[in-house]
C-alpha cells in the first residue's frame, strides 16, 4: 500500500482555523469597502447605497493635491529603483561568481531585513544633516528615500527572471558577433520586460503605500495620500476616508495582480 505524503490540510482543524483567518483577514477590508458607499456619515449603521462620498473625495482639492503627489512620487521613484535594480540584476546573475557577491545580495535586500522605522529613522538623520548645509527642502529626499527603499522589492522579481532565463539565445547572438550592448537590447532586455514590469509594480505599490518613510523625511507641504490620511484619523473617521481607502485598495490590488500575473509568465 502507497504511504501518503504529509499534507497539512489533513490535519484536524485545519479547514476551521484557514476560514477563521481568512475571516479576520478580509472582514475589516469588505466592512470598509461596503460601508464607503453608505449615504449616511455614520461608520456603523447604513444608511443606504450612494456615491456621495466618493464625489465628496474628488471635489476635495486637498485629497486631489496630495493624491496626484502620491503618484507623481511612486511613478518616479518606481521607475529609478527598477532602473538601478535591473543593472543590480544584471551585474550579479550575468558575470561569474565574485568574492564578495553574497554581501552584495545581503546590501541590496537591506531594506527587507531591518525594520522601516530604523531606516526611516537614519534616512532622517542624514538628510537633516543635508538640509542644515545646502538649505534645500524640496521633493528630492521623498524620491531618494523612496528609490532606497523600493530597489530590492523591484531587484527580486527581475533577478527571478533572469535567473530562469535561458542563456542559448544570448550566446548564439554572441557567437553571431552581436556587441554586448546589441546582445542586451535585442536579446536579454525583451526577454527580460515581464520582470521589470513586475518590479516597476510592486516597487509603486510599495512607495504608494509607505507611510513610515513619508513620515520622517518629507517637510512642511509634503503630505502623500497615506500621510494625510493618517493625520485625518487623528482628528475626525468620515465615511470620505472610506471612498478614499478603497480607492487606494483598488489601485493597490490591480498593481499587485498586474506583478503576478507577470512574474508567472515563463520566458
Amino acid at each position: 500500500m502507497r504511504e501518503r505524503g504529509f499534507s497539512i490540510a489533513r490535519i484536524p482543524g485545519f479547514g476551521v482555523v484557514a476560514a477563521l483567518t481568512f475571516f479576520l483577514l478580509y472582514l475589516p477590508i469588505v466592512t470598509l469597502v461596503v460601508f464607503s458607499f453608505n449615504e449616511a456619515a455614520s461608520l456603523s449603521r447604513w444608511g443606504g447605497f450612494s456615491l456621495h462620498w466618493y464625489e465628496t473625495a474628488f471635489r476635495n482639492a486637498q485629497v486631489r493635491d496630495v493624491a496626484w503627489r502620491s503618484l507623481w512620487l511612486a511613478t518616479v521613484a518606481a521607475g529609478l529603483a527598477t532602473t538601478l535594480a535591473t543593472m543590480a540584476a544584471l551585474a550579479t546573475t550575468r558575470t561569474s561568481r565574485f568574492k564578495g557577491q553574497t554581501m552584495i545580495y545581503a546590501l541590496i535586500n537591506q531594506p527587507l531585513m531591518v525594520p522601516e522605522i530604523v531606516t526611516g529613522v537614519a534616512l532622517l538623520i542624514v538628510f537633516a544633516a543635508i538640509r542644515v548645509q545646502t538649505g534645500y527642502y524640496g521633493m528630492g529626499y521623498l524620491v531618494l528615500a523612496h528609490t532606497a527603499f523600493c530597489i530590492p522589492f523591484a531587484y527580486l522579481p527581475i533577478r527571478a527572471r533572469l535567473e530562469t532565463m535561458d542563456l542559448t539565445l544570448e550566446r548564439a547572438a554572441a557567437d553571431l558577433y552581436a556587441s554586448p550592448w546589441q546582445v542586451f537590447r535585442t536579446v536579454t532586455l525583451p526577454l527580460l520586460l515581464p520582470g521589470i514590469v513586475a518590479g516597476f509594480m510592486l516597487a509603486f505599490v510599495i512607495s504608494l503605500d509607505t507611510v513610515v518613510i513619508t513620515e520622517f523625511v518629507k517637510a512642511a507641504g509634503q503630505d502623500t495620500l497615506p500621510t494625510w490620511m493618517l493625520g485625518q484619523l487623528r482628528r475626525q473617521v468620515t465615511p470620505e476616508l472610506n471612498a478614499i481607502a478603497t480607492v487606494f485598495l483598488m489601485l493597490s490590488v490591480l498593481a499587485v495582480t498586474v506583478f503576478f500575473i507577470l512574474s508567472r509568465r515563463r520566458p
